[in-house]
C-alpha cells in the first residue's frame, strides 16, 4: 500500500474536489480486488442536500449495481476514517481493506472494521489533514452536521 496507488490518488483527487465545490473534502475510491477502480467519489452532501451522501457512499453509488461478489474482497480508499454509516457499507459488501489517509481530524469505525477481519491501513497525509482544517475552520457548523453533532 502507498500514496501512488491510482485508488489512492482517486480518492485524494476527489476529496479536493469536494473542497472545490465547497463541499465537505472527504473522497473515496472502491478497487476490485483485481486493481480495477469500481467507483469514485466525494461527500456531496452540501451540493445535494443528501442526508446520506457521503464520500464512500458516494464512490459505492458511482460503482453502479453491481453483483455481491464484485465487492468482495475490494480495498475502498478513502480520504477521513470512516464513519459508523460508511464503516457499516464497508462490511456490508465485504471489503477487505479500508486505506485511510488522515484519521487525526476524526475517527471512525476503525476498530470495529478491525473486529470484523477487515484490514486498516492509515496513513498520515498532511495535504487531506490540511482539506478538513481549512474547511472546519470555514465551516464548523457544516462539519458537526456531516458527523452528527448538530
Amino acid at each position: 500500500m502507498s500514496k501512488s496507488d491510482p485508488g489512492y490518488v482517486a480518492a485524494v483527487e476527489e476529496a479536493e474536489a469536494g473542497f472545490n465545490e465547497g463541499g465537505v473534502p472527504i473522497g473515496a475510491c472502491l478497487v476490485a480486488k483485481d486493481g480495477t477502480i469500481l467507483g469514485r467519489g466525494h461527500n456531496m452532501r452540501v451540493q445535494k442536500g443528501s442526508a446520506t451522501l457521503h464520500a464512500e457512499i458516494s464512490a459505492l453509488e458511482n460503482s453502479g449495481r453491481l453483483p455481491a461478489n464484485a465487492y468482495e474482497g475490494a480495498t475502498m480508499y478513502t480520504s477521513l476514517s470512516p464513519c459508523d454509516m460508511c464503516t457499516g457499507a464497508c462490511i456490508l459488501y465485504k471489503v477487505a481493506r479500508v486505506v485511510i489517509a488522515e484519521n487525526k481530524t476524526f475517527v471512525g469505525g476503525e476498530e470495529y472494521l478491525k473486529q470484523r477481519g477487515i484490514e486498516v491501513v492509515v496513513f498520515d497525509d498532511e495535504k487531506c489533514k490540511n482539506f478538513m482544517k481549512k474547511f472546519i475552520e470555514k465551516t464548523p457548523e457544516l462539519w458537526n452536521e456531516d458527523i452528527g453533532e448538530q
